[in-house]
């Protein structure tokens, strides 16, 4: 990699409070985001996983682990601290697959009026920094650049696929020029992340890591992708059916779509340890910079592990269904913070927390005004960092299109335990006790009528609040259903 680089970064001058005295120190925020890393991956989160996470697994330790993360669209949630449903981008950027019905219209860019995460630490006078997928915008008045991003290492168009080496250099990326034969892109992002540390230690910053990894495909160094082949053999993992149908795993299930049950793909293992160590790179070089005990560290995915399709590399049991699914094995992830000051380092908050609270949280760990009018959905977790509490909310997803990894368009709303799913094609709903089902295996529907017409009634109010869009019939098809 060519690493001799200056960062030219335009300096805004602090904020009075932000000249700190000498003994504060305005705090950096780290924030890494995995792309498609499901929450049972994680060996903080599942200690029997087949993957070896020992730096996330470190993270956790230090930090809080929250046990009930869950996505909506999230890495325009995350810039933004909003559903996605009040801007209408309620689908990846470019996918727009019809089923039975035609998926409902939806945007295909994060607005440039959105005051995002970066901006709202740039205008504070923090040095800026994007590495890896954007994903956010379909040409380059999208880009990172344009969003509060001083330096943008490899962001760029919605999906913006690279060509045959994407795991390895040539990137074809405008925004990350090509390395040495066999360069690895993980690698890659850590080192330039690195980078932009060392040239901005003396000034606070906030640096954003999106990996590229574990989404396909499925490529790794084949000395990792070798050492996991010879541990899936040496557990028996090799002579293992790894694939069931949907309705063997899941009683009730409406159909025969094959389930990743066990985790044993050695490349797809390779990618996380490979993720993993850049993770460990970076973090150490907090240490050797002498800035680790005023960052802020965040960690977290976009999406449940991918067993129900293109390979389906992973498992998420006992969690039900995956990427692209409302089950919880779609909508839950890691979810890290690592705060200095934070009273019990270590911990776990079973508290459902969602990409919108990441936003509020940061200005408020960092001493920042909050924008309220900005991150309408998100809370602050501080709170729960403090080792106090938070009062209960009920939390919405909307998903109004069909998932090209068998997941159905729908809804949900989860409240304390209480979980309902709505299906967009016909409106039947679904009831589950998450304490008693994490599984989401007995649907409560007709035992606890009164329940679900309750959690019905407030997802339905939902909807007008955010002004939510939903399937639309075919041309000569029949009428869409409408809540």
């Amino acid at each position: 990699m060519k690493s001799s680089k200056s960062y030219f970064i335009p300096m805004v001058t602090l904020w009075a409070w932000a000249m700190v005295t000498t003994a504060q120190v305005a705090p950096n925020v780290l924030f890494f985001l995995v792309d498609d890393l499901g929450y049972m991956d994680v060996g903080a989160n599942h200690p029997g996983t087949f993957y070896e996470t020992p730096h996330i697994d470190r993270l956790a330790a230090e930090g809080m682990r929250f046990t009930h993360k869950v996505c909506s669209p999230t890495r325009y949630s995350i810039m933004t601290g909003k559903y996605l449903t009040r801007a209408g981008a309620t689908q990846f950027f470019s996918g727009k697959r019809s089923g039975r019905y035609a998926p409902a219209p939806f945007k295909d860019s994060m607005a440039l009026s959105e005051i995002t995460l970066a901006e709202a630490f740039k205008e504070a006078g923090y040095a800026t920094f994007f590495a890896g997928k954007w994903h956010l915008g379909p040409n380059e008045a999208f880009w990172p650049e344009h969003q509060g991003f001083d330096v943008n290492r490899g962001g760029w168009k919605a999906g913006a696929p690279f060509k045959e080496g994407k795991y390895f250099t040539p990137y074809a990326n405008p925004r990350l020029e090509d390395g040495p034969p066999g360069e690895h892109l993980p690698e890659r992002l850590a080192s330039e992340t690195i980078d932009f540390m060392e040239a901005q230690k003396q000034k606070p910053f906030l640096a954003y890591v999106s990996f590229y990894s574990v989404h396909t495909p499925l490529m790794a160094p084949a000395a990792l992708v070798a050492k996991y082949r010879e541990k899936a053999r040496k557990l028996g993992l090799d002579r293992q059916e790894v694939f069931q149908s949907e309705e063997q795993v899941w009683p009730n299930a409406k159909s025969p779509r094959r389930v990743r049950s066990v985790q044993s793909h050695a490349t797809y293992a390779a990618m996380v340890e490979s993720m993993d160590s850049q993770v460990g790179r970076v973090l150490d070089a907090l240490t050797r910079l002498g800035i680790a005990d005023h960052t802020i560290v965040c960690f977290t995915s976009d999406n449940g592990g991918l067993s129900t399709s293109e390979g389906s590399p992973t498992s998420n049991l006992p969690l039900r269904g995956g990427k692209g699914w409302l089950y919880e094995g779609g909508i839950q992830e890691p979810y890290l913070i690592k705060w200095p000051s934070m009273h019990h380092p270590g911990s776990t908050s079973s508290y459902p927390v969602s990409s919108v609270d990441f936003y509020p949280t940061l200005l408020e760990l960092a001493g920042l005004p909050l924008k309220p009018d900005q991150h309408l959905d998100g809370v602050s977790l501080v709170p729960l960092l403090e080792g106090k509490t938070l009062l209960s909310r009920s939390m919405f997803w909307h998903y109004p299109h069909y998932s090209n990894q068998g997941g159905f368009p729908g809804g949900a709303i989860r409240s304390g335990p209480w979980k309902a799913i709505e299906r967009y094609e016909d409106g039947t709903v679904h009831l589950y006790h998450l304490l008693d089902d994490p599984g989401e295996t007995h649907d409560l529907s007709s035992q606890h009528p009164e329940k679900l017409a309750s959690l019905r009634s407030e997802l339905h109010r939902w909807y007008r609040e955010v002004d939510a869009a939903f399937l639309q019939a075919k041309p000569n098809g029949p009428k869409a259903w409408r809540p």
